[in-house]
């Protein structure tokens, strides 16, 4: 992932609706999720989540794919993974907190 790419991302997740409807795909797994379902969880009309699920795919933080009559979206947990990595990638670096970026490389919660 590159500077551009990252900026793309983050700004993407700038937003309360995207970022919840983000957070709900990634805990949906590989399976993902139709947009009405979606719509339902956060409570948001289907045309408003329309526009920010497109602005997530825009980033190539989602995918979307077509069954039958209905849109699933699932997360990219590759670019997320890249994200993580590129934001994480210096931590530490100069040597004066080891250990300190050892639960995101763990892949633990941090404080939210």
């Amino acid at each position: 992932m590159n500077s551009r790419d990252a900026i793309a991302a983050l700004g993407a997740l700038a937003q309360e609706t995207r970022l919840a409807a983000y957070r709900l795909l990634v805990q949906r797994g590989s399976e993902g999720a139709p947009a009405g379902e979606i719509a339902e969880a956060l409570e948001v009309p289907s045309s408003s989540l329309s526009f920010h699920l497109s602005q997530l795919v825009h980033a190539g933080l989602i995918e979307q794919e077509r069954r039958s009559r209905q849109i699933f979206y699932r997360a990219n947990y590759d670019r997320m993974n890249g994200l993580v990595g590129f934001l994480t990638e210096n931590c530490c670096g100069d040597g004066g907190a080891p250990g300190r970026c050892e639960p995101v490389r763990a892949g633990k919660r941090g404080a939210s």
